[in-house]
């Protein structure tokens, strides 16, 4: 009996949960987010399509072409990804003769967040944490760094080049690439986007996610990537960013302390007390850690990291 009771309240449970309505960008019970933009407007006689939005727009239609939504547009015989997809279906703007009012999805009129959510309609699969991202959060929404129509940058519709766009809020950040070691980003060498994924991860600052974080560096540092047969536990423990500044230092490697013995110290403190190396004497001003432990992000030949 006890379980035929459970039966059914997890049937009534279920059944509830299948009633529960949606809510939309304004907190409004009705459709979600992504289909606010529609207004429930279905009807293909709603749709005017491009050509009839070009005769008004033309001055857009002559960057469109290179535009990479156009070619989603060709994929689909002309029928894909094209004016209305994005700002709703068009007849009752037309009709109007251009009043503004009647555009479905006005992208100046909206919220971040509904903005992102236009933009994941389609981009959810590629982007599928941006909504729980910093940028997200903080209300940097798409158009904060994309143009469909007025791209800078043609391939990624980047309203502005990397750094450049990046550094447009990130200015702390600014400066640490202007040090006397640095990563040449400045130089164009490499790219914010390089390090970071703007729109999410699961790791702090949107540093790109990989099974060894320390990929990040040794996609490029190839020569510390190992396995090695004796790993520097540091690595491992802390990763590359316990020793170095990823953006850029005064002092040589980009190493965090301008003293290789200081920062060796901050892990292994104890040995400043043996016999080589007397803390009265002051262990920085002696010869430094690497002279003797050469390879120091990994050995295949000696614990003790010497070659």
């Amino acid at each position: 009996m006890k379980r035929l009771l459970l039966s059914v309240a997890l049937i009534a449970l279920l059944l509830g949960f299948s009633k529960v309505t949606k809510v939309n960008a304004a907190g409004e019970p009705g459709q979600s987010q992504a289909a606010v933009a529609q207004k429930g407007a279905t009807n293909s006689a709603d749709y005017v399509g491009s050509d009839t939005c070009l005769t008004c727009h033309a001055d857009i239609g002559k960057t469109f072409p290179d535009n990479p939504h156009s070619r989603l547009a060709l994929m689909h015989g002309g029928h894909g990804v094209t004016c209305e997809s994005c700002h709703g279906p068009g007849k009752a703007h037309v009709d109007s003769g251009g009043d503004p009012t009647k555009v479905v999805f006005r992208f100046t009129k909206m919220t971040p967040a509904q903005i992102d959510a236009q933009c994941l309609t389609c981009h959810a699969g590629t982007h599928p944490n941006f909504e729980r991202s910093p940028h997200a959060k903080a209300g940097i929404n798409c158009l904060s760094c994309h143009s469909v129509h007025e791209a800078k940058v043609s391939e990624d519709l980047l309203v502005q080049a990397q750094p450049q766009l990046c550094e447009s809020c990130h200015a702390d950040v600014k400066g640490q690439f202007d040090m006397p070691f640095h990563h040449p980003v400045n130089e164009g060498v490499v790219k914010c986007s390089d390090c970071h994924d703007v729109h999410g991860t699961f790791q702090r600052v949107n540093l790109r996610s990989t099974v060894d974080q320390n990929k990040i560096c040794t996609r490029c540092h190839t020569d510390v990537r190992g396995p090695f047969v004796f790993e520097h536990p540091a690595v491992k423990a802390v990763g590359c960013l316990g020793c170095h500044s990823p953006h850029g230092s005064q002092n040589a490697r980009m190493l965090n302390m301008p003293s290789i013995n200081l920062l060796c110290n901050q892990c292994h403190s104890p040995v400043s007390q043996g016999t080589f190396h007397s803390v009265s004497e002051g262990s920085q001003e002696l010869t430094p850690c690497t002279s003797c432990h050469t390879m120091i992000h990994g050995s295949n030949i000696n614990q003790a990291f010497i070659r």
